[in-house]
């Protein structure tokens, strides 16, 4: 009899409950106090919940916020207990670049992260580097019902490894367009979605999660002073918290 491995982003065999954390991006006091919300027993470097549920993060941990580094050893932390999942983003992509001595441009506070980190001892940098590194752009979750990527994911390449899979998952698709800001404008991949599952991302702040055809963006800006969201899973219930300050201007 033939064994097939699984690829690593399929895990429909985990079929939660879950708790899907939209963009957390070095705020870590909201992120304890979200986890708390959502029933969860914090500590420094962990978290559980009493009744088994999962914390899913959608990634771009890191930058902008006050405390990238105590953002990390929390959910490094979780992931290495088994009680949270973490995506790859596109902040977290380029703080590993950056931390491999890469040549990137240190802008969208990836200078925070930076300085922040050059504060711990190298031996937690070196965590911090293999924890990203490991991290996958994409799962597939609960029987194929749930699709989790930081930049949202078309239906044809849910539980696809390729290098146009990663792409799409982790920076997402430009329209070519800048906008006010000189951010890229994000083509919008949603209003085209029909598929089966459901697929939750974060990436492009929103002031408020709203469903679209099966997709919800958890990403509610909680670095630019909005707040920090997840959403969970199957109850498909929002809970939120509010930012304590800008962290970040826009």
């Amino acid at each position: 009899m033939e064994i097939t491995e699984r690829p690593p982003n399929d895990l429909r065999h985990l079929s939660g409950p879950f708790d899907v954390v939209g963009d957390v991006h070095g705020c870590r006091v909201e992120l304890v106090h979200l986890l708390r919300e959502l029933g969860y027993a914090v500590t420094s470097d962990g978290a559980v919940h009493p009744d088994g549920r999962t914390a899913v993060f959608v990634g771009d941990l890191v930058d902008r916020g006050p405390d990238t580094p105590g953002v990390l050893r929390l959910v490094m932390g979780m992931v290495r207990a088994g009680t949270a999942l973490c995506v790859r983003g596109n902040h977290d992509d380029k703080l590993a670049r950056a931390l491999r001595g890469r040549d990137v441009t240190v802008v969208h506070g990836l200078e925070k992260s930076l300085a922040q980190l050059a504060r711990e001892p190298a031996g937690f940098r070196a965590e911090v580097l293999e924890f990203l590194d490991a991290l996958v752009p994409h799962y597939v979750l609960d029987g194929g019902a749930l699709v989790v990527a930081h930049a949202g994911l078309p239906e044809r390449y849910h539980g696809v490894e390729s290098s146009r899979a990663r792409a799409l998952a982790v920076w997402g698709q430009s329209t070519g367009e800048v906008d006010a800001r000189g951010f890229p404008v994000r083509h919008p991949w949603f209003e085209e979605y029909s598929g089966a599952a459901t697929v939750l991302y974060g990436h492009t702040p929103v002031e408020e999660p709203v469903w679209v055809n099966g997709t919800l963006c958890l990403d509610t800006g909680c670095a630019f002073g909005g707040s920090l969201t997840a959403v969970r899973w199957p109850e498909r219930e929002l809970v939120s918290v509010p930012a304590r300050r800008v962290w970040y201007p826009r």
